[in-house]
């Protein structure tokens, strides 16, 4: 989605000979009508569009849906970048872009989403408790204090890999390819951005929630018991 039909054309037409089925809106608007019918696998998002720009279509996504959005921002939207990522966007690529970079990152976060999807089949991973933790990643469940916790793909893996090992840091790089997979690349803090994202949730259900521990200039760790 974005209001630059040059852009919307060019993309298309790359996703499409990709093999991918492609829907285009110029604006806000007018996306949010065609996905409440038609949902999508996953979105491609500009920061400025008319009528309804890509923070508020994302808010208003995000009241019932985790399906994975990609933001395209320009070199001068740093702090556009940071909002989207903490209001649940699960990637951004600065313009001007590579058509075959946004391929890449779309095929990834696809790959991800396809994988949780797989392991609602039997013999997929087993619950993992920490406390007050449940994580199910069989059917991307995760519970605090029985409460539920509504998690991006991005947000669960990130979690996932601290909860697996609690006590232990995980530094920025280990949790993008816990996240992302080894071959994608992005920028610190669009893990930081994810990390201060999913404490917001935990808080949103207990405000004494602190589980997710900062080692400034080292990483993260999920702390033990």
């Amino acid at each position: 989605m974005d209001d630059d039909r040059n852009i919307l054309t060019s993309v298309s037409m790359a996703l499409e000979a990709e093999g991918f089925r492609v829907r285009t809106y110029g604006d806000g608007s007018e996306a949010l009508r065609g996905l409440s019918v038609t949902p999508a696998d996953l979105l491609v998002l500009d920061i400025k569009m008319p009528r309804m720009d890509g923070m508020e279509l994302l808010g208003r996504l995000r009241e019932t849906s985790n399906v994975p959005v990609i933001f395209l921002t320009s070199k001068d939207e740093e702090v556009d970048e940071v909002i989207g990522l903490r209001m649940g966007a699960d990637d951004y690529i600065t313009k001007p872009f590579s058509q075959r970079l946004l391929i890449e990152r779309i095929r990834a976060l696809l790959r991800r989403e396809k994988v949780s999807k797989d392991e609602v089949a039997p013999g997929g991973e087993a619950p993992i408790r920490r406390g007050d933790l449940l994580l199910d990643p069989a059917r991307h469940l995760c519970h605090w204090k029985n409460e539920p916790v509504n998690l991006t793909v991005t947000e669960f893996l990130i979690l996932k890999a601290l909860a697996q090992r609690p006590g232990h840091v995980k530094n920025r790089d280990q949790l993008m390819d816990a996240a992302y997979g080894e071959h994608i690349y992005v920028d610190d803090r669009t893990i930081d951005s994810h990390i201060k994202r999913l404490r917001k949730k935990f808080k949103q259900v207990d405000d004494d929630f602190a589980q997710i521990e900062t080692l400034y200039g080292v990483g993260y760790r999920y702390r033990d018991a």
